[in-house]
């Protein structure tokens, strides 16, 4: 018995709910589908259809409640003991997968992770950015993630048991802007709750813009930033925090800082072209994190 949860913000979730229903009836198993719309400006009529196919929802919730309190409802308004999270925009990457979810479930079974992966294809020249860092920072494999499985847990594909979800759930209270799937692997890894990862991906297809993407980005670094001064991480839980807080500690930081100032115009631009820097982004980050007061 299997809920499957997907919470939506301005996007198209019946393409997913039928893929998702049709592997499910396609193994025989009890399960429902509830897609949850948290209050988007511009509602997707294609969304209404969910209700029309059998053993799925669709709500449309009156305001907007933020990331982590969405899911939160999701899982405390799910029918059964056995929880599927995915976020909107992805999609199996073979036709097996909810099977092999099943299949790795056991009794002694806590959160399983799936991975992610990213088109082949070269995209289009505005999102380039996105799928480059998706590529190499997101679209790991199993060996790799394994080295550090908490940090590598992506919350956009994931099976979790109700009641180990209800120990530690999603932080409500953090800005409703990043890093809640960081908080949520952390309080995992504080509950001894173990992290299953296997090779069964998802294909990330809601790219932003590299605009888009470099906003967000600094928005994640001032939630890190935020974080960090609210004793919610260490520094040393993320890469970033980690690197700043060393540059710190070496009295480096004036002279990265002045770096950064002169700098960060031509990075700015390197990172919107057609050939984006993974090494100049991660400059750009810490140099915005180290000025942050």
């Amino acid at each position: 018995m299997l809920s499957i949860l997907i919470p939506t913000y301005n996007y198209n979730a019946l393409p997913l709910v039928k893929e998702l229903k049709q592997q499910c009836d396609a193994i025989e198993i009890i399960y429902d589908i509830t897609v949850y719309d948290d209050c988007s400006p511009n509602p997707i009529a294609e969304n209404n259809k969910i209700n029309s196919l059998k053993n799925c929802n669709y709500t449309f919730l009156d305001q907007n409640i933020g990331r982590s309190a969405i899911r939160n409802s999701l899982a405390h308004n799910a029918t059964y003991d056995t929880l599927l999270f995915l976020d909107v925009d992805t999609f199996p990457k073979n036709k097996d997968f909810i099977k092999k979810y099943i299949q790795a479930f056991t009794p002694q079974t806590e959160i399983i992770y799936g991975g992610i992966e990213y088109q082949k294809e070269t995209p289009d020249t505005s999102i380039i950015l996105r799928w480059i860092y998706g590529k190499k920072r997101e679209a790991l494999s199993v060996i790799e993630r394994k080295k550090n499985c908490y940090l590598r847990f992506l919350t956009l594909s994931f099976i979790i048991k109700k009641s180990v979800f209800n120990k530690i759930k999603f932080n409500e209270t953090i800005p409703n802007l990043r890093h809640e799937d960081t908080l949520f692997a952390l309080e995992a890894k504080k509950h001894k709750i173990h992290l299953l990862h296997i090779n069964n991906p998802v294909i990330h297809l809601g790219l932003e813009t590299s605009n888009q993407f470099l906003k967000k980005s600094l928005e994640s670094v001032d939630v890190l930033k935020y974080f960090i001064d609210n004793n919610l991480l260490k520094s040393k839980d993320t890469s970033l925090s980690e690197i700043a807080s060393k540059v710190k500690r070496l009295g480096l930081s004036t002279l990265f800082n002045f770096f950064y100032k002169i700098s960060e115009p031509l990075i700015k631009r390197n990172l919107l072209s057609k050939k984006p820097s993974l090494i100049l982004f991660d400059l750009y980050r810490l140099g915005y994190f180290l000025n942050l007061k």
